[in-house]
């Protein structure tokens, strides 16, 4: 580390823009040394302090020197926009911090932002910062405060004031831009808050510089501004009640989010203006330029920030359409029971349909993307007959159990809780059966009626022997490929909600309904029916035509990238299965039963429809928990309420109690 003695002697207030930079970062570099010990930081500082008492000449070099900084950089913009986006809109801001990240910064800058980053880059430095001692801030500040010409205001006040003025030019943007006016409360919208703010601002400045900080006029002006302040954050916190009403945009959220921190920092320019203490009030400034600075760089912090509010209702969508997936007494098992038949029959036309496509000699790719398309009708026939495929549940009712845990602190709240999970579990199992249950007998039909009517069943002999080996529960592959469907299972359930909640943002349904050219084109009764019936079922087109696509697609790019991941989707690996047995036992008769390869992958089947379902209910659970902020003291209590659950009434999860 370098010697603060050999530093000091270094400082030259004459050398040159990027050599002056330099030698701050090398003195704050020293000053916060290992960043392990904050306390030694704050030594340091009181090193600094004392070897610059004890030498006046020493003093003068660096308060010249802190004059020329000062001159070069405009601390304004540093108070006013630093850790804030340059860009108003997510994506834009997005490309910048992987900017930040990626690519080193230069000191040779008169950006004060810039200089900054490079002074003050570690997230410990708020902990010394921190820890400076009342005699140590006055110290620092009666060195480094510099008069301003012909004002009785030092150089940091009067760049406080221009900072404030900056952010209340920002905030009065963006609180009359169009996107925030029009989903304002009409009566926040009427009171214009954001109108006077650049006003109000002005005069707070003006009777700043002509007043004490406890003359009446100064007051006055104080607490008009944190009124006229708190008014505008009123305003655009109803902004938020539209969207949970009428859809979330990640891009307005964006706006909110930078437009309620800018009100937020004018707060923190005031009070190292008119506080009792507004030198510890200027430290403290720092503290939260450092602790902005380090999230300005973190992208993971932007897409948790921007896409909180977005997760929460996509959650939340999926959550009525996961109630209708949960059975609650025996009339609705059976219900489940047959609905599940249904999609079971369905899924045998598609593994007939797969096995058809892979015959016509299509190129991978192109031969995924065939797979993909009939997966995506087939699933949307379901969906259109009212039929269920067991594995698209999971990831709807794990947001509608988590929704429910918004109320769990009572005893009696928990019990309802862990019902909710027995009668989940209960709906899975009928739902798996149903799909299992007549697939098999339904593919095992078509092969034999094929095969009466041409000679040939569903698949040959070396297609079915390939089955047995991808399906075996000896392969290694075989849980892995069923927990990564589970995976997509996951994903296509969130582009289901992000469907849906776009539907709903763009107002598709008004617009469908009662734009003139459509009604005027198909007729008004046709144009509520198409409205009404794309509002019930967007979410579900939307799921299922992406999970089709990615069962088909996503299968043929990781072989192109080199990953070798595959899909091992229940029902369609029971068709499958059937279908090779099929083939087995009309060709080469009741030899097949005999062969162990056949009960392996018998035995595979229920454990990938575990690796499916739990996998796609763990992820959707984890998004609308953390959209709900369950706490971990919850989930001790839901594990022990389940385990009792499971210890009392096993059977509870897989019959339907009387």
């Amino acid at each position: 580390m370098t010697d603060i003695q050999q530093l000091l002697r270094q400082l030259n207030p004459q050398a040159s823009l990027v050599e002056r930079h330099v030698w701050l970062i090398s003195l704050t570099d020293w000053i916060r040394g290992d960043a392990i010990s904050a306390q030694d930081a704050v030594s340091r500082i009181e090193t600094l302090l004392d070897l610059l008492q004890a030498d006046p000449e020493l003093t003068f070099r660096f308060r010249q020197w802190w004059l020329c900084l000062d001159q070069d950089i405009d601390a304004s913009t540093l108070l006013a926009d630093f850790g804030f986006a340059t860009r108003s809109a997510f994506f834009g801001e997005l490309v910048d911090r992987l900017r930040l990240r990626l690519l080193p910064m230069t000191p040779e800058t008169t950006d004060s932002a810039e200089l900054f980053s490079l002074v003050m880059h570690h997230k410990r430095d708020t902990q010394w910062l921190g820890l400076l001692e009342p005699h140590a801030i006055e110290r620092l500040a009666s060195l480094l405060s510099l008069s301003a010409n012909q004002s009785p205001m030092t150089r940091w006040q009067q760049e406080l004031l221009q900072a404030l003025q900056y952010c209340g030019s920002q905030i009065r943007a963006a609180g009359l831009s169009a996107e925030l006016r029009r989903r304002m409360d009409a009566q926040a919208r009427h009171q214009e808050p954001f109108q006077g703010l650049a006003a109000e601002v002005e005069s707070f400045c003006l009777v700043y510089a002509r007043s004490e900080p406890n003359d009446a006029a100064m007051q006055e002006a104080v607490l008009a501004l944190k009124t006229r302040l708190d008014a505008c954050r009123s305003a655009a916190q109803t902004v938020y009640s539209h969207l949970e009403d009428h859809g979330v945009s990640v891009d307005l959220v964006f706006i909110l989010r930078q437009t309620r921190l800018r009100l937020l920092r004018m707060r923190e320019l005031m009070d190292c203006l008119v506080s009792a203490t507004p030198h510890a009030a200027s430290v403290y400034l720092m503290m939260q330029l450092v602790d902005r600075g380090q999230e300005r760089r973190s992208i993971s912090a932007l897409i948790s920030s921007s896409t909180s509010l977005l997760a929460a209702k996509v959650a939340e969508r999926q959550a009525e359409t996961g109630e209708h997936y949960i059975t609650r007494d025996a009339h609705e098992y059976r219900t489940m029971l047959r609905q599940a038949a249904g999609g079971g029959a369905a899924t045998a036309l598609t593994t007939w349909a797969k096995f058809a496509l892979a015959s016509l000699g299509f190129v991978t790719f192109w031969g995924g993307v065939a797979t993909g398309l009939m997966y995506a009708a087939s699933f949307v026939l379901i969906q259109l007959l009212h039929w269920t495929l067991a594995t698209k549940q999971p990831a709807s009712t794990a947001p509608a159990i988590a929704a429910k845990l918004k109320d769990i602190k009572s005893d009696e709240a928990l019990e309802s809780f862990t019902d909710e999970i027995s009668h989940l579990v209960r709906s899975q199992v009928a739902a798996v059966l149903g799909n299992v249950g007549l697939v098999m007998p339904c593919v095992l039909l078509i092969s034999v009626v094929l095969y009466a009517a041409g000679g040939q069943p569903m698949i040959n002999v070396q297609e079915a022997r390939e089955v047995l080996g991808k399906l075996n529960l000896l392969n290694p592959s075989t849980l892995l490929f069923a927990a990564f469907t589970g995976v997509l299972l996951f994903i296509s359930s969130l582009i289901a909600g992000w469907a849906e909640n776009w539907f709903v943002l763009y107002r598709l349904h008004s617009a469908i309904r009662y734009n003139p050219r459509i009604s005027n084109s198909v007729g008004a009764p046709r144009a509520a029916r198409w409205a009404s019936f794309l509002r019930r079922n967007i979410s579900g087109f939307a799921g299922n035509i992406s999970l089709g696509l990615m069962l088909g697609v996503v299968p043929v790019l990781m072989g192109f990238l080199g990953l070798g991941l595959d899909v091992r989707h229940v029902t369609l690996s029971m068709g499958q299965l059937s279908a090779a047995f099929g083939t087995l036992i009309l060709v080469e008769g009741n030899g097949i039963l005999r062969e162990p390869d056949l009960w392996w992958c018998l035995l595979a089947i229920p454990l990938i429809a575990v690796a499916n379902l739990s996998v796609s209910f763990f992820l959707a659970f984890q998004l609308a928990s953390r959209a709900n902020v369950v706490t971990a003291q919850d989930q001790q209590r839901i594990r022990q309420s389940l385990g009792r659950r499971l210890r009392k009434r096993l059977g509870s999860f897989f019959l339907p109690v009387a």
